[in-house]
C-alpha cells in the first residue's frame, strides 16, 4: 500500500462514530472542580513516579513542619511553617 492509502485508512472515522450532536467542553467545569492537577518539574518527577509517592512525601513534610511549629512554643500548628521563606519575610 502507498503512504497515502495508509494515511487515509488511519484518518477515516467509522460510520457509527457520529459526533455531530456533541458539545465541546460540556463537562469541563464539573471536571475541573473534581480534580486537583499539579505539574511536577522534570527533576521532581524523576523521583516521584506516581501520586501515591508524592502524597506520602507531602504528608511527611506536613508532619515535620507541624512538629517544628509546635517545638517553637506554639500551641497549635499553622500552615505558616509550610510557606516559602520569601513569603514569610514579606509578611513580617
Amino acid at each position: 500500500m502507498s503512504p497515502k492509502v495508509d494515511r487515509d485508512r488511519q484518518d477515516a472515522m467509522r460510520s457509527e462514530y457520529d459526533l455531530r450532536g456533541g458539545v465541546r467542553g460540556r463537562f469541563l467545569k464539573e471536571y475541573e472542580r473534581g480534580t486537583n492537577i499539579v505539574l511536577l518539574e522534570p527533576d521532581v518527577a524523576s523521583v516521584f513516579h506516581d501520586s501515591a509517592t508524592v502524597n506520602e512525601a507531602l504528608r511527611l513534610l506536613i508532619q515535620v513542619a507541624e512538629k517544628q511549629a509546635l517545638a517553637g512554643g506554639k500551641r497549635r500548628a499553622s500552615n505558616k511553617a509550610l510557606q516559602p521563606a520569601a513569603q514569610k519575610a514579606r509578611r513580617g
